[in-house]
C-alpha cells in the first residue's frame, strides 16, 4: 500500500506517541499533524506542544483543542441520560471520550488536506476498536494507522533504543517502569496493568488519584443539591453552571468524600478480561441524582423500558458505536423520556457513598394523597384492587388448575 502524504495523529505528548511522531516521519517518510484533545484529564497541556516541536513538528501542525464543554456537553450528558453502566457497574469514562477525539482527527485531517490519521492505541485493547469504528463511520475513506499493530517494536525496551537513537527525550522518571497505567478526563481516572494486572490482589492506595480513602474521608456528612432540566443538570446548590464546570465542581466534592471508587474485571471487546481501577466521583454524584430525578417524574413504564434497553445501550458505547445507526435510535428514545425530568435532587455524602435523601419537580407523579395511611379522601378506593388482583391471577389459577388435575393423572394407584 501506498504511504500517506499526511497523518494526523492523536497525540498525548507522552513517550509512546512521542515515539510514534518520529516512526511516522521516518520509517513511512510522511508529514505529520498532532492533535491533543483537552478533555479535563488535568495534565498541563503546553509540554506537548514543545515535545512536538523537538521532533521536528511544525509549529502550523500542532493542534491543541480544549474540548471540556463539548466533551461533557455532547457526549457524557447524553450518555448519563440513560444511567448508563457497563456490566452493571462501569460509567464508561474512557469509552465516551474516544468518539469525541476520533471525530476530530478526521475533521482535521479534511481541513489539513491529510489522508489518514493515526492513533496509540494497542493491538489487545478496546481503544483501538473505538478509535476506527468512529473514524470509519464519519468517513468511509479514511485510512488508519495504528502503529502498534505494524511496527516491530514490540517491547519496551525496543521503545527505549528507538527513543534513544532518535534523541526523544525521555523524562528521568520513565527510565524506570511506571507501575501502572493511567487514562484521565473530566469524567474519570482509569488505571489498569502491571501492578494491578493480578486480580487477586488488592489495588495499593496511591493508584488513587481523585479520591479521598473513604476511611480518612470527613467524619461529617455533607449535603449537595443537583438541579435538572430535560434529564441534564444545570446547577449545584441553586448557582448555574456550564456542563463542564459542573462535572469539575462535582468530581472536587465526591472526591474529598472517597466518592466513585471502583475495583472491576470487565470484559473487553476483543475477547479478552482485564483488571482497572476506576475513580468516577462526579460521576457516581450524577447518576445516584438523575435515578433519583427519574423516580419521580417518570412512569413505570417509562422508567422499566429504558432499564431494559440501557445494558445494549452501555454495550454500544463501550465497544466503539456510538455514531452507529442503533445507538442514534435508542439516544432518540432516551432523549423522549427526558421532557419531564426537571427539578432537584438532595444527596448525603458520608464515607465513600452518596445517596438520594430528597426529591423534588413541578412534574412529579409523586402523588401523597394516593399513597398516604390516612384519610385519602376518596382519592383511591381500595375495593378496585379485588378486581385488578382476580384478572392478573387468572392466568396463574388456570395453570394451577391443569397442573393439579394432570398430577392426579400421573399418581400412580397404589
Amino acid at each position: 500500500m501506498q504511504a500517506p502524504r499526511k497523518v494526523v495523529l492523536a497525540y498525548s505528548g507522552g513517550l509512546d506517541t512521542s515515539i510514534i511522531v518520529k516512526w511516522l516521519t521516518v520509517t513511512l517518510n510522511c508529514e505529520v499533524v498532532t492533535f491533543t484533545a483537552d478533555l479535563g484529564q488535568g495534565e498541563e497541556l503546553e509540554p506537548a506542544r514543545r515535545k512536538a516541536e523537538l521532533l521536528g513538528v511544525s509549529p502550523e501542525n500542532i493542534r491543541i483543542e480544549d474540548l471540556r464543554e463539548e466533551f461533557v456537553r455532547d457526549f457524557v450528558f447524553p450518555m448519563f441520560r440513560a444511567n448508563t453502566l457497563y456490566e452493571g457497574q462501569y460509567l464508561l469514562g474512557t469509552s465516551i471520550a474516544r468518539p469525541l477525539i476520533s471525530k476530530r482527527l478526521v475533521e482535521i485531517a479534511d481541513e489539513t488536506g491529510a489522508d489518514a490519521i493515526a492513533h496509540g492505541a494497542t493491538g489487545k485493547g478496546n481503544d483501538q476498536v473505538r478509535f476506527e469504528l468512529a473514524a470509519y463511520a464519519l468517513n468511509p475513506d479514511i485510512r488508519v494507522i495504528a502503529p502498534w499493530r505494524e511496527w516491530d517494536l514490540g517491547s519496551r525496551s525496543r521503545l527505549m533504543e528507538f527513543a534513544e537513537v532518535h534523541q526523544i527525550p525521555i523524562a528521568r522518571d520513565r527510565q524506570g517502569d511506571a507501575p501502572f497505567s493511567v487514562d484521565a478526563n473530566l469524567l474519570h481516572t482509569s488505571s489498569e496493568g502491571k501492578v494491578l494486572e493480578d486480580p487477586a490482589k488488592p489495588a495499593p492506595d496511591y493508584v488513587y488519584q481523585r479520591t479521598t480513602h473513604p476511611e480518612l474521608a470527613p467524619d461529617t456528612p455533607e449535603f449537595v443539591e443537583i438541579t435538572f432540566r430535560q434529564g441534564d443538570p444545570i446547577a449545584i446548590d441553586g448557582t448555574k453552571m456550564s456542563p463542564a464546570t459542573i462535572l469539575e465542581s462535582l468530581n472536587d466534592i465526591g472526591g474529598r468524600h472517597g466518592v466513585g471508587r471502583l475495583d472491576l474485571v470487565e470484559d473487553r471487546y476483543v475477547g479478552m478480561k482485564s483488571r482497572g481501577i476506576y475513580e468516577t466521583p462526579g460521576g457516581t454524584l450524577l447518576l445516584e441524582a438523575h435515578r433519583g430525578m427519574e423516580s419521580i417524574t417518570l412512569d413505570r413504564g417509562s422508567r422499566h423500558l429504558k432499564d431494559d434497553l440501557m445494558p445494549r445501550y452501555a454495550e454500544l458505547i463501550y465497544n466503539g458505536y456510538w455514531f452507529s445507526p442503533e445507538r442514534r435510535m435508542l439516544q432518540a428514545l432516551i432523549d423522549t423520556s427526558q421532557e419531564f425530568v426537571s427539578g432537584t435532587v438532595r444527596l448525603k455524602l458520608f464515607k465513600g457513598s452518596a445517596s438520594t435523601v430528597g426529591r423534588h419537580s413541578e412534574h412529579s407523579l409523586y402523588s401523597e394523597m394516593h399513597v398516604t395511611f390516612e384519610d385519602d379522601q376518596g382519592a383511591y378506593d381500595q375495593a378496585d384492587a379485588a378486581g385488578f388482583i382476580k384478572l392478573n391471577a387468572l392466568r396463574l389459577r388456570l395453570l394451577a388448575a391443569r397442573n393439579r388435575k394432570a398430577a392426579r393423572i400421573t399418581t400412580p394407584k397404589i
